[in-house]
């Protein structure tokens, strides 16, 4: 198929503001019309005639990315309940197995889910939540099919294996049991929008007919779920927005109680509680602390009015989240850019930092499911280094390796180098940048292929992070950096803040600035660098390559949220209301204006544009699958050069792509031979 596929032109017109926008391509939203799954099928079909000759590179990125995956893997395991419970793969398995051992990892194994079993017949499977009663005797797990993110809870009695009459269906996959495990309280989306805004008790033996709904939340901006303490004592109903929070208990031993508040919502006002003996302990913004600060609040009289400071606010360290134990606590920490772990005594007072080597780094608290115990499981990695699970006993400091990934076939992090660079934006802020290379294959001189990847949007960090699939560019001579850009977390809330609503430009200003300064500094060749972004960091994608065409050889935008006004028009698309505090309401004329200057699929012209794949899911509820589909056919028309431009729709999943180990590594594959070719690096060319 050398021609690409013209789609039809059928105007709508978008009124907002007593404006009219018209959109030809307005109608492949139809999801149910013949014409539409054609014009995709046509799309994927041109796709694959175009890349038909990286099949080999495809195959072989594949075959390597595979073999470097150890096929019988085994979790760590994690004490819970008198049992020792861990995940493990079997050689050949897309899906997980999970397991426990009873008192001794001696003990008999026990095979509590086999994922691969559930998931036969289905082109997509995948886990939700999985959790067991306090007592460890009924497991309830829930599933989605589909890819839309839409599952059933089922109930699975442990001591026998029988499969429990009770089925939860269409809801959200957030779940929790009540302490003598009779009933669960689990949220409920609303079927059309897909925002939680429901929870249920359910008491098993009972039709999902006559659960009691607990809570309701009405306002379209807020979405609510359920949650329990550290201590097991409480469940929490929590409703959060993007900038304010509001909390609800109910003792877990008396689950039929109506709810109690803690705090009532007020706008930029957001908070957490857990609860290990005595007071709730609160993460909060309260009373302008900006990076967040722990306060302490008796259960009687829980209002703000009552928080006390327990670990007070610090301007220069964002307090992103914490674990309580009988005597001590862990805090979350980010400090110039890097996360960190702090360990302190149930007083807070005596306290000391978990040290780490790594120039760029990410640690983050484990799985610790146990408050009576003095050893602290937590993860690291690097862009060198696999991830490690470590035990770390907070008495004598001392660290045990529990697990780091394996790598089969060999890694040698002292073959690769992980930097730390700062570009300077337009409005002077500094802006961090992680890298990695192969020391063998690189030379500081102006000439390597670089891949720029980010994200920038809803407070979301992003590390830096081992990928053994990503030592397949690495081995090939490609540069790896994340641009560490404002809509992130990574240097404090501020720098949130900076990123959203009527400053989002800086997002797409800061990676720009971030692009020319690694060509400046000859990192990368100004002919061969490459940009990578998804969801959200797709929108980052479209939006650079309507401002700054020039800079890239080619990108790849990843399910891209791209046609941001139309979107943020239409309140009866999945995320939308809730998502009004992080880009704006575009019924104000203001930010409707805003958005409109930066919207990807709003500014496409007619100028050349870099080679492009675009990856988009039938049954993306995020992301929905008309805005890339729409942002190529309009590309299409408007694009004045001959480089590729490829639309590939995953038919069969949603948001994440394909589920299992191995089916995601064809579409990664892909995306990799797509770069390596444009780079030069395909043998097989």
């Amino acid at each position: 198929m050398d021609q690409p596929p013209i789609a039809t032109k059928k105007i709508s017109e978008i009124f907002a503001h007593e404006e009219s926008r018209k959109d030809p391509y307005y109608w492949l939203k139809e999801r149910d019309n013949p014409e539409v799954i054609a014009y995709l099928n046509e799309e994927n079909a041109f796709h694959k005639s175009k890349l038909a000759y990286t099949d080999r590179l495809q195959h072989s990125l594949y075959e390597e990315m595979k073999s470097r995956i150890k096929e019988d893997d085994e979790g760590v395991p994690y004490f819970k309940g008198g049992y020792f419970y861990f995940h493990k793969y079997v050689k050949g398995g897309e899906y997980p197995l999970y397991c426990r051992k009873k008192g001794t990892l001696e003990a008999e194994e026990e095979v509590i889910l086999n994922v691969n079993e559930l998931a036969k017949g289905h082109e997509f499977f995948q886990i939700g939540g999985l959790g067991t009663t306090e007592d460890q005797n009924m497991l309830c797990f829930a599933f989605d099919n589909v890819g839309r993110r839409i599952y059933q809870l089922t109930f699975k009695k442990l001591n026998d294996g029988e499969i429990l009459r009770d089925e939860i269906g269409e809801v959200t996959g957030n779940f929790v049991w009540d302490s003598e495990g009779k009933s669960i309280f689990y949220s409920k989306q609303d079927p059309n929008t897909l925002r939680a805004y429901q929870i249920y008790r359910h008491v098993l033996g009972t039709s999902q007919a006559d659960d009691q709904l607990i809570y309701e939340e009405t306002d379209e901006t807020f979405t609510c779920h359920v949650s329990k303490s550290k201590s097991k004592e409480y469940i929490f109903l929590v409703s959060q927005s993007t900038v304010s929070s509001e909390y609800r208990f109910i003792p877990s031993s008396t689950p039929e109680k109506a709810p109690t508040l803690i705090q009532s919502r007020k706008r930029d006002l957001e908070y957490d509680v857990d609860h290990g003996e005595g007071d709730f302990l609160i993460l909060t913004n309260a009373h302008s602390s900006k990076n967040f600060k722990l306060v302490k609040a008796p259960i009687g009289q829980p209002g703000i009015e009552n928080w006390v400071d327990f670990i007070p606010h610090n301007e220069n360290v964002l307090l992103e989240g914490f674990e309580v134990f009988k005597n001590h606590l862990v805090l979350q920490e980010r400090f110039n850019g890097q996360s960190r772990l702090e360990v302190r005594n149930s007083e807070g007072r005596e306290k000391h930092t978990i040290r780490m080597d790594d120039p760029a780094y990410t640690v983050w608290i484990g799985n610790n499911p146990e408050y009576y115990t003095q050893v602290l499981r937590f993860g690291y990695n690097s862009l060198t280094t696999p991830s490690s699970v470590f035990d770390y006993d907070m008495v004598s400091h001392e660290r045990v390796l529990m697990k780091q990934q394996e790598v089969v076939g060999g890694h040698d992090p002292s073959a690769y180098c992980s930097e730390r660079l700062w570009a300077r934006a337009e409005d002077g802020t500094e802006i961090p940048v992680s890298l990695v290379y192969k020391k063998s294959l690189f030379e500081k001189n102006g000439t390597a292929p670089l891949l720029l990847y980010g994200y920038g949007s809803y407070g979301l960090s992003m590390d830096p992070t081992f990928s053994s699939h990503r030592l397949s560019l690495l081995d090939r001579g490609m540069v790896f950096a994340i641009a560490h850009i404002r809509g992130g977390q990574e240097m404090g809330r501020y720098w949130y803040e900076q990123g959203k609503m009527l400053q989002k430009k800086n997002t797409f200003s800061d990676y720009i600035a971030c692009a020319e300064h690694l060509i400046k500094e000859r990192y990368a060749a100004k002919d061969k660098l490459f940009g990578m972004g998804g969801s959200a960091g797709g929108l980052l994608m479209g939006t650079v390559i309507n401002w700054r065409p020039d800079l890239f050889k080619g990108v790849v935008a990843a399910v891209p949220f791209v046609d941001v006004v139309t979107t943020m028009l239409d309140e009866t698309i999945p995320l939308t209301t809730g998502e009004f505090d992080e880009w704006g309401n575009p019924k104000d004329k203001t930010y409707y204006d805003y958005m409109l200057s930066y919207s990807p699929y709003d500014n496409v012209k007619a100028q050349e544009y870099p080679h492009l794949l675009v990856t988009s899911g039938l049954h993306d509820s995020q992301v929905q699958y008309w805005e890339p589909t729409k942002w190529v056919a309009k590309l299409r028309e408007m694009k004045t050069d001959d480089h590729l431009l490829l639309l590939y729709t995953n038919m069969d999943a949603g948001h994440g792509g394909a589920s299992g180990r191995f089916k995601a590594l064809k579409e990664l594959a892909m995306e990799y031979a797509f770069l390596l070719d444009l780079a030069g690096l395909n043998p097989s060319a």
